[in-house]
């Protein structure tokens, strides 16, 4: 290949990662003789909503940690923002998780002897964060997530559905790039879980995030701007919506 297009083609890539929120490619992952993920490429883009379905095994949550830096691939590189996070160690990458990227999980995490308001400024305190701002931020997020009047109360009080809210909450208090959610609707009621499916929309549109949505709920799957269906440790096809 020629110098002048090694560099156009560096130039290419380097516009793409500008364009994307997140870039991943050639991704693979194995743990002994199990290769669960088998050269994965990713793309999303600046405010988009991104689902990934698949049969259990196919690859989804070990895809899904890798891209939030919560395991490192074997080979391949991720870029979020402008950032190949795959370099990143230690120290810097647990800033970098702290203050760029959000979690929601199935099982909430929330912490038992903490208030809600509490649970949610504490990726806050390990940044530094003013205490008084927190929860100043605290509150608006949880008006706007609809449980303002529930904020000193512990999780045991909590419903299933404000638990999740809490932990929603507690995912934007950086105000992170991105947002990751592993199954975040598999631990609620129907009605629970729809309208926790409709806030990620709601939040797409007051903040401008991005979401990576691992779920088996498939009208979840079916909102998002695209469904990445994985298959043997593959993404098998895209579904734009």
């Amino acid at each position: 290949m020629s110098i002048v297009k090694l560099q156009r083609n560096q130039f290419l890539y380097l516009r793409s990662l500008i364009q994307k929120m997140l870039v991943a490619k050639g991704i693979h992952k194995q743990y002994g003789e199990l290769h669960v993920l088998k050269g994965v490429d990713v793309n999303i883009s600046q405010g988009e909503v991104v689902s990934i379905v698949g049969a259990s095994g196919a690859g989804k949550s070990t895809l899904l940690h890798i891209l939030g830096t919560l395991d490192q691939a074997d080979r391949g590189e991720v870029w979020i923002a402008d950032t190949n996070v795959t370099k990143l160690k230690g120290d810097k990458m647990a800033e970098f998780r702290n203050s760029e990227i959000g979690f929601i999980f199935q099982f909430h995490n929330l912490l038992p002897e903490f208030t809600a308001e509490e649970n949610i400024i504490i990726p806050g305190l390990i940044a530094n964060r003013p205490v008084n701002e927190l929860k100043k931020r605290a509150a608006q997020l949880a008006e706007i997530l609809g449980f303002g009047t529930r904020l000193g109360h512990k999780p045991s009080e909590l419903s299933g559905g404000e638990q999740q809210r809490v932990a929603v909450a507690r995912a934007l208090i950086n105000d992170p790039k991105i947002i990751f959610a592993d199954e975040p609707s598999g631990n609620l009621d129907s009605k629970s879980a729809q309208a926790l499916h409709e806030l990620f929309f709601d939040l797409r549109k007051e903040f401008g995030q991005s979401f990576v949505i691992v779920t088996h709920n498939q009208e979840l799957a079916k909102m998002a701007d695209r469904m990445m269906v994985m298959q043997d440790g593959k993404i098998f096809r895209i579904e734009d919506k």
